[in-house]
């Protein structure tokens, strides 16, 4: 019952938006008010793009449908802190950090949705969702939010084109779900570019923004949402250890202030440090003796090393003797590798936000450093390594006997019928999961035991699953 209300509020407000959005391309009554440009314009994004997504996703209906609705919620939240942003100027970091809140909170809710319900037949649209939804957060990134959001969009590439692939000739319905779900961060994209280039705009009058000014302004007319503020989604329970994303966002926001970071750190006088203030040394107590503990040395070789500390490489993809060589790529979703021969081998290395395919039968693969990167090959016959990675998805189409993933998080291996004989090894690698095909052309989920248990059995060491749930 809460949530046909829910629906039906929702559907209230794109109903009145598109009412007053038609012809001028302006939103709400001539505003006596005063609502900012930018604002009017958010507002025919939301009239055009998501009420058009919103309606197709009801239209498909199902967990698609209660997914736009936690969408639509999102950027409702986010229409309330323009609104904000309009009329206030720019607050300190911390009050900053609390009108973000309501944001990150349904990009939370968002991506849990998508955890609770991963034996869903719609997965894929959720997980498309849910990859690129931090794209809500590029309020937060200053000072360039515009290829923020590309870089979220590109995200869910993976997951739209299998969408495409499976119901491009069966169901137009859910090609058009594709279209309508992408061209509403597209118009975000051409939105930011023209009102918040490098950041989110604040007013240049008005009081300082607090954390209470969020409820504070109310909307212009025209425009439906209760007050003080958009509808909840529905529960959802809030866990930091599952939520990666809505995490990050907020740790990019702390990254992308430059030298400003350094603003909240407080100064250390000279006679709090101890080399010129010898007394110091002695206030703890008498000084520790004995052997130092343990310090592991450092890696010669970090998996995750920082872009600042060398050059940037350039993107490469060339064939080297029988080594196929790409490397660097960033947001490239178009990489192919086609005139292949069995004796070649592809070495695939630091590419982002990227996907790559590599047809006819090849030696053997290897993903070093990579990071959200989508594989797809027909054969290999030898092995596929994925090794240093992250966020790493692995489709194979016809055969292979083995593959190998090491010092990896986050790795999706999609099997075909023909390679369900495939060894799978593992080591010092977390969230795997092994993706079965079924009889109805969808994938069944298998997650890779993480945690093992090992006893003495009187003459040697016996190691088992553990069946622990965590």
């Amino acid at each position: 019952a809460d949530m046909e209300r829910l629906v039906e509020r929702l559907e209230k407000a794109v109903e009145r938006l598109e009412t007053v959005c038609q012809g001028s391309g302006m939103c709400g009554d001539a505003p006596a008010k005063g609502v900012a440009q930018y604002v009017q314009a958010f507002d025919a994004l939301l009239a055009g793009p998501v009420a058009e997504y919103t309606k197709i996703s009801k239209e498909v209906g199902g967990d698609v449908q209660k997914h736009a609705e936690m969408v639509h919620a999102g950027l409702m939240s986010e229409r309330a802190l323009l609104v904000v942003a309009s009329q206030h100027q720019q607050p300190a970091e911390n009050a900053f950090s609390d009108l973000l809140k309501p944001i990150s909170e349904q990009i939370q809710a968002v991506q849990n949705f998508r955890e609770k319900n991963r034996g869903s037949k719609l997965f894929n649209h959720l997980s498309a969702v849910s990859e690129s939804i931090p794209a809500l957060g590029w309020v937060a990134m200053a000072p360039k939010p515009g290829p923020y959001v590309k870089e979220m969009t590109d995200a869910a590439m993976f997951y739209t084109n299998r969408i495409l692939k499976e119901y491009k000739d069966v169901d137009k319905k859910q090609v058009d779900w594709v279209k309508a779900y992408l061209s509403i961060w597209t118009e975000l994209q051409a939105y930011i570019k023209e009102y918040h280039t490098t950041g989110l705009t604040w007013s240049k009058t008005g009081p300082v923004a607090t954390a209470g000014a969020k409820a504070a302004p109310a909307p212009p007319a025209g425009i439906a949402p209760p007050p003080p503020g958009p509808p909840p989604p529905p529960p959802a329970p809030v866990s930091s250890s599952t939520d990666d994303s809505a995490s990050r966002s907020a740790l990019f926001a702390q990254i992308n202030r430059g030298e400003g970071i350094t603003s909240g750190l407080r100064h250390v006088s000279d006679d709090m440090k101890t080399h010129k203030n010898p007394a110091l040394k002695n206030q703890g107590g008498p000084v520790r003796s004995g052997p130092k503990p343990f310090t592991a040395p450092k890696p010669a070789c970090n998996a995750n090393p920082s872009q600042g500390t060398s050059p940037k490489a350039p993107p490469l993809l060339e064939l080297e003797g029988k080594k196929w060589r790409v490397e660097n790529q960033e947001n490239a979703t178009n990489l192919v590798i086609s005139d292949t021969e069995l004796k070649q081998v592809a070495y695939v290395f630091k590419c982002t936000n990227s996907t790559l395919q590599i047809k006819g039968k090849i030696n053997s693969i290897t993903l070093d450093n990579c990071k959200k990167l989508g594989l797809v090959f027909d054969d290999v016959v030898g092995i596929v390594e994925i090794i240093n990675s992250r966020d790493v998805k692995v489709q194979v189409m016809g055969k292979v006997p083995t593959i190998s993933i090491n010092k990896t998080d986050g790795c999706h291996v999609y099997l075909s019928k023909s390679s369900l004989d495939c060894e799978i090894v593992s080591a010092k690698s977390s969230e795997m999961n092994v993706l079965i095909p079924t009889e109805g052309g969808d994938f069944t989920e298998f997650p890779v035991p993480e945690q093992f248990k090992t006893v003495w059995n009187g003459q040697k060491l016996v190691t088992t699953v553990t069946e622990i749930a965590g």
